[in-house]
């Protein structure tokens, strides 16, 4: 699948500093260097059922930083982005809507491709349709099947969460916050003859009136929501990759669950060298969900004319673990800022800025702290006799042009 125009990215003099990031399961901070130079980032894609939101916005900026800062350190980085292409949200929405649920992805991912190419954000070198991938899923249930960890219930498959003894060791959940969550996130405890009430579905029998592919002995059907995932990774990443990442939303189930399915098709205990989580942005008073309508659209502030620079300094102002609350206050102010940072630029001069570009790499480096960049170039901004080579820096670690 296509993904999006890759953005001007500008070399820095100097070498970049390997960032050191928050890992959920070990609740402490990872050096994420990778192997030999290499580094490999799956990060969960959208369910194309509707535009993207500023929350989606903020996970995807947030990774964007830490592809960035790898780039300048260095580092080889093989990015991958899944698209859930089909699952019930979409086909729910679609059927709400009279719409068919391919012209419905089609037309919400060509949306993302383009908020995304906005906002500069570098591109996944494989952005994976899971429509597209539906062998790759089969593949993968097949062979949990064979080796025991996947059973059968009707023309359904589902995973035996008995088999590995490591679930859990993500989020660090007790078995009542488990069962909520389970069933809050697309989870079905009560099915008649399952195992264990989490157990996940991985392959998803036909139905009458939803989509379904061939699946060879399984029958046919449609991917579960977790395996999608590891099927993608396991096609386009080396195992262990060095960080899966996503919403915090994502930690339990779907991350706990789609590194239990890698767990049993690769045989690696640990599939990801690191788990990274953003936090969850919030509009009037509540998490943005599509379910209480409080979204706001990235596509949206693009129309009212709000510079793409803009948006994304919103979101740079927040650290990426941190739960935050949106307002238009923060618009303006962001507004104001690359208004500031424009000025400065076309004063600038040629003076040595080593010590600031320093500065920049060493807040990024560290738990990719956004927040701390932009008031070092806010300082940058201030100052008299400020040189021209913070131009490029801001341009190649924060993504916001303002030469």
């Amino acid at each position: 699948m296509q993904s999006w125009n890759a953005p001007e990215v500008p070399t820095i003099e100097g070498q970049g500093i390997v960032p050191r990031v928050h890992d959920t399961a070990s609740g402490g901070l990872r050096e994420l260097s990778g192997v030999g130079g290499r580094v490999g980032m799956y990060v969960c894609g959208i369910t194309p059922y509707d535009s993207t939101h500023l929350g989606h916005a903020a996970t995807y900026v947030a990774f964007d930083t830490l592809n960035r800062a790898w780039r300048d350190a260095g580092l080889d980085v093989t990015y991958v982005q899944n698209v859930t292409d089909v699952d019930d949200p979409l086909l729910e929405r679609a059927e709400d809507t009279g719409v068919d649920w391919r012209e419905l992805a089609s037309s919400e991912i060509e949306k993302f491709r383009g908020d995304m190419a906005g906002l500069r954000v570098i591109p996944p070198a494989h952005y994976v349709s899971v429509v597209d991938s539906v062998d790759l899923v089969v593949t993968a249930v097949s062979e949990m099947l064979r080796t025991g960890s996947a059973y059968v219930v009707g023309d359904d498959v589902y995973a035996d969460l008995a088999a590995d003894a490591l679930v859990g060791s993500i989020g660090h959940l007790d078995d009542a916050e488990m069962d909520t969550l389970f069933a809050e996130r697309g989870g079905d405890p009560d099915t008649p003859g399952k195992r264990h009430p989490r157990d996940p579905l991985l392959w998803r029998g036909r139905r009458e009136g939803e989509p379904s592919w061939p699946g060879g002995d399984l029958g046919e059907g449609r991917p579960g929501w977790h395996i999608e995932c590891a099927a993608i990774a396991r096609d386009h990443l080396d195992i262990p990759m060095t960080v899966q990442g996503g919403g915090y939303d994502l930690v339990y189930p779907h991350h706990e669950m789609s590194t239990s399915h890698l767990r049993e098709v690769t045989g690696r205990q640990h599939p990801a060298e690191a788990f990274v989580h953003t936090g969850l942005v919030g509009y009037q008073g509540h998490k943005m969900s599509k379910s209480r309508g409080n979204l706001v659209f990235v596509s949206q502030l693009a129309a009212d004319g709000i510079p793409a620079d803009v948006v994304r300094l919103v979101l740079l102002a927040q650290h990426y673990r941190t739960d935050w609350e949106y307002s238009s206050a923060q618009l303006g102010a962001a507004a104001r800022r690359w208004q500031r940072w424009q000025d400065a630029a076309h004063l600038a001069r040629d003076t040595d800025e080593s010590a600031t570009i320093a500065a920049l790499r060493a807040a990024i480096a560290d738990d990719l702290n956004t927040p701390a960049a932009v008031a070092i170039v806010d300082a940058w901004a201030a100052r008299p006799g400020r040189g021209r080579a913070v131009i490029a820096a801001v341009s190649a670690l924060l993504g916001v042009e303002i030469g």
